[in-house]
């Protein structure tokens, strides 16, 4: 009877770790109701920034750690013109069927639209009924996610590769893009899964825009409270392979929208 029991209770305690772990395993993914796929990324500390001997690198890169403390989803992709005309009722885009060589374009990012768009797109996307029953909420990543998220790991310039000339395997810029956006997930992805981190179009964060970082190291970093604009990062489809970088950024007004600018979101509660 002992021997049987003890049995039962390893092998309970070995299936429930079987279950965690296939849970684990399964929330490595979500798939929201417009399709969108987003990717866990982990908790975790980085250096953010760039070393000033990086090529390209600028003096508001300043080098300094930060630790994120919170999981976190991040869209496997940049939003696509398609969700974007889902959730917006329009599509702003410039490179729409007919203004490029596909005769569909839905799946190509969505761009010129603003920062206030792309909360606005949050708060809507938040507010659909199978997201609010699930407890999905939306929002852009923090500029501090969104590099910690493009690095996967890596500390050179770029998230997949060592060297720029390998840069065109993994982005659409200004060297291979022939001046137009592309489709989404065109190019390889980072080790942690998202494509398009570098090029096609730059992508909105929540973050107000600083010309220099906090050099001490920091937790969860917001930006700061105040400020006229808003962080862009990543570089795009017209940015030469040094303004592709994963630390490069830049600032524009909350209602700037140009051809190259567009964003991913990040979901902030994966459910109830």
């Amino acid at each position: 009877m002992c021997a049987r029991r003890s049995f039962s209770v390893l092998s309970a305690i070995a299936l429930c770790g079987l279950a965690s772990t296939l849970l684990a395993q399964a929330a490595q993914e979500v798939e929201n109701s417009l399709g969108m796929k987003l990717v866990l990324i982990p908790a975790g500390t980085f250096q953010m920034g760039s070393p000033q001997a990086e090529e390209g690198s600028h003096a508001d890169e300043v080098q300094h750690e930060v630790t994120l403390t919170t999981p976190f989803y991040l869209g496997s992709t940049e939003v696509t013109q398609a969700q974007y005309l889902k959730v917006m009722g329009k599509n702003p885009s410039n490179f729409q069927a007919g203004s490029v060589r596909e005769s569909d374009a839905s799946n190509f990012p969505v761009e010129s639209v603003t920062w206030l768009d792309a909360m606005e797109f949050c708060r809507k996307l938040s507010d659909l009924p199978q997201e609010k029953a699930a407890g999905r909420v939306y929002r852009l990543p923090t500029e501090a996610e969104w590099e910690y998220a493009c690095r996967a790991g890596s500390t050179g310039p770029y998230a997949a590769v060592e060297e720029s000339d390998e840069l065109h395997h993994f982005a659409w810029s200004k060297g291979n893009s022939d001046n137009v956006t592309h489709p989404v997930a065109g190019r390889k992805p980072n080790r942690w899964g998202l494509f398009d981190m570098h090029g096609n179009v730059w992508e909105w964060c929540r973050d107000h825009y600083q010309s220099r970082y906090d050099q001490a190291p920091v937790t969860n970093p917001t930006g700061p409270k105040t400020g006229t604009e808003h962080v862009v990062r990543g570089g795009s489809f017209l940015s030469r392979d040094n303004h592709c970088r994963s630390a490069s950024r830049l600032g524009h007004l909350p209602d700037h929208a140009a051809i190259d600018c567009g964003f991913r979101v990040l979901l902030q509660s994966s459910g109830k």
